[in-house]
């Protein structure tokens, strides 16, 4: 199964296929909105902005497993997004990325590219995988990596 078989729910309730994606560099991200690293958006939209037009797409999921630092519905969400960071990326459903109720993308990622030590375990928010043209995980970043430290990285895939 590659990343472009995989169903994902946007923030707002709709199921679509990451095929939609297909071509395109993607940075897939959990994120939060009351953790320490959550000014990361700021970067992640930055980059967005930057490097959409060349095809890159930043692909948001929230996730309230570390801390529970994303507590908030849907309609907070996007509200905390929009309002703090001008997020315009697309962000997802919440879901989780570790244990027996992981997303089955997570499952794929973490397999693709383990952490440290082989370790497969998210080890908490602003995680970030990124992907080639070509759906292959290539590489994964630590919740510390911040977004601006990506760019090398992204404009080899670009």
């Amino acid at each position: 199964m590659g990343i472009y078989d995989f169903q994902v729910t946007r923030l707002d309730g709709e199921p679509y296929s990451l095929s939609e994606h297909e071509g395109q560099v993607l940075l897939v991200v959990n994120t939060a909105s009351q953790c320490g690293f959550t000014p990361q958006y700021e970067g992640l939209e930055s980059l967005h902005r930057e490097y959409g037009e060349r095809g890159l797409t930043i692909l948001g999921f929230p996730c309230n497993q570390f801390g529970k630092q994303e507590p908030g519905n849907p309609d907070e969400i996007r509200s905390f997004c929009s309002t703090n960071y001008d997020v315009t990326f697309p962000m997802h459903a919440k879901l989780e990325v570790n244990g027996p109720g992981a997303d089955p993308l997570y499952e794929h990622l973490k397999v693709a590219q383990p952490g440290l030590l082989g370790s497969k375990r998210i080890k908490w928010n602003f995680t970030k995988f990124l992907l080639d043209r070509s759906g292959s995980v290539v590489k994964r970043f630590a919740p510390f990596s911040k977004p601006e430290q990506l760019r090398g990285a992204i404009e080899a895939l670009l």
